[in-house]
């Protein structure tokens, strides 16, 4: 069953991808979904390198956490025929819902200021960290949505170069490319456009992806014959 969740996975990767990207070029440098970098940077910044933003990066870490913590709490005890359960359902939608008023009011009042700033840094975070703990239910790997450097480490240790099968190439392939293409879009709306356009366009394909693993849970659910999911 877990198969039928690739795509959805997939559009949600590209979603966290492209909200990386307005965080990095419009937020001041910091990461929403890729924590490893902020964890560099806090280090970096904390040895003396000028002009990182230590503080922006320590409350997107500490949001992240937070998400993470709270749908694992949502979610822990939750049982159903569906590998995701409801509950995980409502964080995607809700963080799809959050994601998009900020675009709004990001579109309707203008760049953000420094505490509008810290506060829109710390949501992203917090949707991102709730979405990767959410969609840890369904059990694929490689498919976390918000990192793929283990992606990378295992695309490459069972390629057949590295003498494996090559299992879940094409899988994980379409992961890295599915953020890299992600975060080019973004750039390319933040930089020429406006980041609020580009977290817009992350919002509706949030939202997409979301409405598409809601599909897919459908489906799974009514296989099971149950009538409640």
């Amino acid at each position: 069953m877990t198969k039928t969740y690739d795509v959805p996975l997939l559009v949600l990767t590209v979603a966290t991808g492209a909200i990386d990207g307005v965080s990095y070029l419009a937020l001041d440098r910091v990461f929403t979904g890729n924590m490893t970098g902020n964890v560099l940077f806090i280090g970096f910044g904390l040895a003396g390198v000028a002009g990182l933003p230590v503080l922006n990066n320590l409350v997107a870490l500490l949001a992240f956490m937070l998400g993470a913590v709270l749908a694992a709490r949502l979610t822990r005890n939750a049982s159903g025929p569906a590998k995701l359960p409801r509950s995980g359902l409502a964080i995607l939608a809700a963080g799809s819902a959050l994601t998009l008023t900020l675009a709004g009011l990001w579109l309707g009042t203008g760049a953000p200021g420094e505490v509008a700033m810290l506060v829109t840094t710390g949501l992203l975070a917090l949707v991102l960290g709730a979405q990767a703990a959410a969609v840890k239910h369904i059990g694929i790997r490689d498919l976390s949505t918000v990192v793929v450097t283990m992606t990378m480490v295992n695309l490459s240790t069972d390629s057949r170069a590295a003498g494996g099968t090559g299992a879940a190439w094409l899988r994980r392939l379409a992961a890295i490319v599915a953020m890299g293409l992600g975060a080019l879009a973004s750039a390319i709306l933040t930089l020429r456009v406006d980041g609020a356009l580009a977290l817009l366009l992350a919002g509706v394909v949030m939202a997409a992806g979301t409405a598409m693993v809601a599909a897919v849970r459908r489906r799974e659910v009514t296989a099971t014959g149950s009538p409640t999911g």
